[in-house]
């Protein structure tokens, strides 16, 4: 099944039973379930990872890829490129192609938490500027294999390789 459609119908469902937030947003914050996007940044033979702030929720201090719920109806691709922008500063022109992984869920059991994952990687024509916003303190390019040696989110090798493929 196209992860489009896969992504509309977890949207449905869960519009359906949980809270929204002013602007129309569904509101994960209760829920034991969510869908994300986890999208790697890569340049030349590199990733970027960034480390996470105490300002968010959940995995202060562990490193990951950047992120973000899917919380409303708006493509991939596009919700993508928000996340760029927003995070990091990376405006599209400066992407070369984003490749989408399949989908898969993946349960965390130190939070309690499923997450159904929507894993990405942004391949960039160069390696840009990085302007953090308030949910990284820092940043690191590694090469693909170091990933290992970084206290990461749970299951951020598994993202990574599912884009890889």
């Amino acid at each position: 099944m196209n992860d489009e459609i896969v992504l509309e119908k977890l949207l449905q469902e869960f519009s359906e039973k949980l809270p929204k937030f002013e602007d129309g947003r569904i509101d994960y914050s209760t829920s034991d379930k969510a869908p994300v996007l986890n999208c790697f940044v890569k340049f030349e033979s590199q990733i970027l990872i960034l480390k996470r702030s105490d300002k968010v929720r959940a995995y202060q201090g562990l490193w990951n890829s950047i992120g973000g719920y899917l919380d409303e109806p708006v493509a991939l691709e596009e919700k993508v490129l928000e996340e760029l922008r927003e995070e990091l500063g990376i405006m599209p022109d400066l992407i070369l192609q984003i490749k989408k992984g399949k989908p898969y869920e993946l349960f965390d059991d130190e939070i309690q938490k499923t997450w159904f994952i929507f894993p990405i990687l942004a391949e960039l024509k160069m390696q840009p500027e990085i302007k953090l916003d308030w949910e990284h303190t820092e940043f690191k390019w590694i090469n693909l294999g170091d990933l290992k040696d970084f206290e990461t989110v749970s299951g951020l090798e598994k993202i990574l390789e599912a884009v890889l493929k």
